[in-house]
C-alpha cells in the first residue's frame, strides 16, 4: 500500500484529479508520514475503536487510522473529494466516506450505533472552525472517548494555556474543566502542501467525569463574563455580569478572590468556588 502522506504520492494524487487546495476550506495536505503515523497511534486507544475523522482531504490520516481502527467514518464537506478518496483509499475496506458538514452531524446518534466500540475523533482541523468543532463535540453529551486533533499552534496554546499566561482565557478554563488536555506533537509548517503561514500542534482531549452539581450553561456564562474585558479587574467584569457591583464585591471576598485581580490570574478551582457561591443567588435573582 502506497503511503499517501509523502510529497511524491500527494503530488501524484493532486495531479491525477487536477486538484488544488481550497483556501475557504482551510485545506493543507500533510506530507510527513512520521507525524501522520504519530497522530493515528495516539488517536486509536484500543483494538475495538471506531475513528471519526473530520475533513479527510485526500486520505493521508484516514489511511493510517484505517490500519489501526476497526472502522473509520470520514466526514468531508468538499464535494470533489469522495471520488479522490475512493481512489486513494481503495485498499482500505473499513473506511466510510460521508459527504456532510460535520457541524450538522448528530454525534449522540452516531455513537449509539457502536455500543461495544470506543468511538474516538481524529482530525487535521482548519483554523477557522477549530473552536466551533471542538465545542460541538464538548457540548454534544456523546460518549466520545478521546479527541486527537491538529490545529494552528496559537489556538492550541489557548486550549492548553496555564493560569497567569497571555494565552489563558475563558476557552482555556472551560476546556480544562471538561477535559484533560495534553500536547502530542508540534507540527512545523514545512510538512504541508501547500505550506501554511503558521506552525501547528496536535492536542489530545480526554473527558473528565461530569460534575452533575454544576449547571454548565450558567457556569460557562459566568467564566466568559469574567474575561469579557481582559484589562478590567475581576470585580468590574464579574460585577457587571452579576448586576450588583457591591454585592459582587462581597461575594469575591467570601471566596477569597481579591477584587483587584484579573480573570487571567484565577484558577479553575477558584472559578468553581465563585460559581458555587453565586449559583443559588443568581438563579433566585433570575427567577424574580
Amino acid at each position: 500500500m502506497k503511503v499517501i502522506a509523502t510529497p511524491s504520492r500527494t503530488k501524484e494524487i493532486l495531479e491525477k484529479f487536477d486538484l488544488t487546495a481550497k483556501k475557504n476550506y482551510g485545506q493543507n495536505f500533510l506530507v510527513e508520514p512520521g507525524i501522520v503515523s504519530k497522530i493515528a497511534s495516539h488517536a486509536i486507544m484500543s483494538d475495538h475503536c471506531v475513528a471519526v475523522e473530520i475533513g479527510p482531504g485526500i486520505g493521508a490520516l484516514t489511511q493510517m487510522l484505517a490500519q489501526k481502527a476497526n472502522k473509520v467514518i470520514a466526514y468531508e464537506i468538499d464535494e470533489r473529494l469522495p471520488q479522490v478518496l475512493a481512489y486513494s483509499l481503495e485498499e482500505c475496506t473499513n473506511v466510510e466516506v460521508v459527504l456532510q458538514d460535520f457541524m450538522e452531524v448528530d454525534l449522540k446518534e452516531l455513537v449509539s450505533r457502536y455500543p461495544d466500540q470506543d468511538v474516538v475523533i481524529a482530525a487535521n482541523l482548519p483554523y477557522y472552525i477549530t473552536t466551533p468543532i471542538l465545542f460541538k463535540i464538548f457540548e454534544s453529551e456523546a460518549d466520545i472517548k478521546r479527541i486527537t486533533v491538529m490545529m494552528q499552534k496559537e489556538v492550541a496554546d489557548r486550549f492548553s494555556a496555564q493560569v497567569n499566561t497571555k494565552d489563558y482565557n475563558a476557552l482555556s478554563v472551560i476546556t480544562q474543566y471538561k477535559t484533560t488536555v495534553k500536547q502530542v506533537v508540534k507540527v512545523p509548517r514545512n510538512v504541508f502542501n501547500p505550506k501554511p503561514n503558521v506552525d501547528s500542534a496536535v492536542l489530545q482531549f480526554e473527558f473528565k467525569e461530569k460534575d452533575e452539581s454544576i449547571q454548565e450553561e450558567l457556569f460557562f456564562e459566568m467564566i466568559k463574563a469574567c474575561f469579557k474585558q481582559r484589562r478590567k479587574t475581576i470585580l468590574n467584569n464579574f460585577g457587571e455580569w452579576f448586576g450588583d457591583k457591591e454585592k459582587a464585591r462581597g461575594i469575591l471576598q467570601d471566596v477569597s478572590i481579591d477584587e483587584k485581580r484579573r480573570a487571567e490570574s484565577c484558577t479553575l478551582e477558584e472559578f468553581i468556588c465563585l460559581y458555587r457561591r453565586i449559583e443559588h443567588d443568581y438563579i433566585c435573582k433570575s427567577e424574580n
